[in-house]
């Protein structure tokens, strides 16, 4: 019990120290949506067979709608599975907010965005331009040259103000990270924190290819998770980057549910797993 008593005083110790920066940075997230979403989601409309460039560096911005709407604009046949890929390899989902919300990590979240959106616009081209001509018709999927009818907007919940949505998205977030705080802080004391940092460095260069699978689950709490992880030391900066790259947020959800080729969505969520483990693989060698 004072095992289970400090744990819990020192995961409420470290979460609520980073309430005020969670919450200015979902008051940014809800003015850009509001203010900016549609323009955004035009932009990764009408981009073409160059989709992938407006689509790595839109779906940088930390949120998880812009996944949401790249499947259904995917499923409609509006966007190129480059553009798609693109997309969910830059989608962080919430890890940004945690990373922002720590001063220390500041220089990781920059490194992480400039190198995801690098990455995104490499894979979104490779697949958008030599693989196009080399993958069936019937697998390949997406663009059709024109934009069929699709209504791909999410609700914001603009019935209310952005001082009060940011809020509650500030409060759920804070209660993930409570929570995955509480569990971790339980694991290091109970399991022991060498045991655990030794079970994991153990994986050596193959670590991140859990952490891409753990990325594949479409939820935002996969991105909590993995930015606890990496603030705590668990974890290397590859294999941070590996399941943010894998991870899509709802995006791999929704294209599931939409799009009526299962081998479409096979092969995109195996490629999103591949190149996630591949790239943080990389740079599990490199040091990072």
């Amino acid at each position: 019990m004072e095992i289970l008593l400090d744990v819990l005083a020192d995961a409420w110790g470290d979460s609520v120290k980073m309430l005020p920066f969670l919450y200015l940075a979902y008051l940014l997230i809800e003015w850009l949506e509001r203010h900016h979403g549609a323009r955004i989601e035009q932009a990764l409309a009408g981009g073409g067979r160059w989709g992938f460039i407006p689509g790595a560096l839109l779906g940088c911005v930390p949120q998880c709608g812009f996944s949401a709407v790249a499947s259904n604009l995917y499923a409609s046949r509006v966007i190129t599975p480059g553009t798609l890929l693109a997309v969910f390899i830059a989608t962080s989902d919430e890890a940004i907010p945690l990373l922002a919300a720590e001063p220390s990590q500041w220089g990781s979240l920059a490194l992480l965005l400039l190198s995801k959106a690098v990455f995104a616009m490499v894979g979104g081209a490779l697949l958008d331009v030599p693989l196009r001509h080399v993958l069936p018709r019937s697998l390949y999927g997406g663009y059709a040259g024109h934009a069929d009818e699709v209504d791909c907007h999410e609700e914001h919940e603009e019935h209310s103000g952005i001082w009060l949505a940011a809020l509650r998205h500030t409060v759920e977030i804070f209660l993930f990270i409570l929570l995955f705080s509480a569990l971790i802080g339980l694991c290091f004391a109970w399991v022991g924190e060498d045991t655990i940092t030794a079970a994991l460095a153990g994986m050596g260069f193959l670590q991140p290819v859990l952490t891409a699978l753990v990325g594949l689950v479409p939820n935002c709490a996969a991105s909590v998770l993995l930015a606890q992880l990496y603030i705590d030391g668990a974890i290397s900066f590859g294999s941070l980057f590996a399941g943010l790259t894998a991870g899509a947020g709802v995006g791999l959800a929704v294209l599931w549910r939409v799009n009526p080729s299962w081998k479409q969505n096979l092969f995109m969520t195996g490629l999103l797993w591949a190149a996630g483990a591949a790239a943080g693989m990389l740079l599990q060698l490199a040091g990072l």
